[in-house]
Parts: structure tokens; C-alpha cells; sequence
């Protein structure tokens, strides 16, 4: 059955990206580090075939307009995703086409508008919210986010946007599944909301 599923890596303390945030540096200062248990000591064909399979289930995908904005053009003419990218934004833009499947439509009536396309587009398979930190609390406490698949690096960044700044504490991870590596900690939770009165 498909899901959607949020999916961002973390330092130790709390943070999906470091400060100073900007064109030079996407992810802030230190921010790259977090990334390192998808990148170090492998060749471009293994990061390849790696984030296929990270992808492979995925039908569709929602990202902020400052993630996209940072980040299509480092993503390329074939960006990973291979799938309909949805960008929330207030500044309404033309569509843009990739190869490899990969398009950014952007979406100006809110999260569940871009959550709708999102899901026509997915059909049976699951839609991907890749962030940044501020789409992903939107979905968390708006109630539509099905599972959450955090990667914890050992880093601290010690500023920058921390992930779970802001969510309702009515948001329940119900944790599902743990895995560990040198360079990241892979936690899989499953959302659930307090019952009233709770």
C-alpha cells in the first residue's frame, strides 16, 4: 500500500541543515558532513545505484521553493528523483522538465493542494517529502505524513534549522525499525496523533 513518507538526515543534535544556509553552501556550514554516510568511499556508479534504490518505491515527491531554489541546479539534467517534483511556493513559476521522469511543477494553494498532485501522480507508489525542515513540520502537523525515515549522522552542527522545531507534541513516532552504520544511525517511525484528551 502506498504511503507518504517524510525522509531527512539529521546531526545529533537535531539539525537537517547548518547555518548560514546560501548558494555557496545549500546545507549550510557543516551541513554536506550529514550526507556523508550516502557518499564516502563510494564511486559515482555506487552512488548511483544507491540512490535508484532509495528512490525506487517513490511515485512522486514535494520540496520547499528554498530547497529547489538551492538545489536544481546542483541536481542536474538527470536528477535523482525521477519522478514528478512538487514545490511549495508563493511565487508561482513555470514547470520545468528533466530527463530521466524528473519535472518541477510549482504549487501555489498550499500543502494539501501540492499533496493531491502529489498523490494522483504517485499511484500505487509512495510520495517522497524531502523538505526542508519547515515543508516537513507543515506536513507533520497537518497530519499527513504516514512514516518518517530519519538518518542520524554523528555530527554536531551545533546551529542552523532543526527538524522537529515547531511540530505539535500531538505527533507521535511509534518507532518501527532501527539500523546502524559507522556514519549514520537509520530510524524508521510510523505517525501517529495523540487521541483527544490525551
Amino acid at each position: 500500500m502506498s504511503k507518504v513518507r517524510l525522509e531527512m538526515t539529521i546531526s545529533l543534535d537535531g539539525y537537517a541543515a547548518g547555518p548560514d544556509v546560501g548558494p555557496d553552501e545549500p546545507m549550510g556550514r557543516g551541513g554536506e558532513e550529514l550526507h556523508d554516510w550516502m557518499f564516502a568511499g563510494k564511486s559515482g556508479p555506487e552512488v548511483e545505484r544507491f540512490q535508484t534504490e532509495l528512490f525506487k518505491d517513490v511515485g512522486a515527491v514535494i520540496v520547499g521553493r528554498r530547497m529547489a531554489d538551492l538545489g536544481i541546479g546542483p541536481w542536474g539534467d538527470d536528477p535523482v528523483y525521477h519522478a514528478p517534483v512538487f514545490v511549495i511556493t508563493h511565487r508561482p513559476a513555470e514547470t520545468i522538465q528533466k530527463r530521466g521522469g524528473t519535472s518541477y511543477t510549482f504549487v501555489t494553494d498550499g500543502i494539501e493542494a501540492a499533496m493531491n498532485l502529489a498523490r494522483e501522480a504517485a499511484g500505487s507508489q509512495d510520495v517522497h517529502i524531502g523538505g526542508g525542515p519547515a515543508i516537513a513540520q507543515l506536513f507533520l502537523n497537518a497530519g499527513l505524513v504516514d512514516e518518517v525515515r530519519l538518518h542520524i549522522a554523528p555530527r554536531i552542527l551545533g546551529g542552523g534549522t532543526r527538524l522537529f522545531d515547531n511540530v505539535d507534541p500531538e505527533v507521535h513516532l511509534v518507532p518501527r525499525q532501527v539500523e546502524g552504520e559507522p556514519l549514520a544511525t537509520h530510524l524508521v517511525y510510523e505517525v501517529e496523533r495523540a487521541p483527544a484528551g490525551d
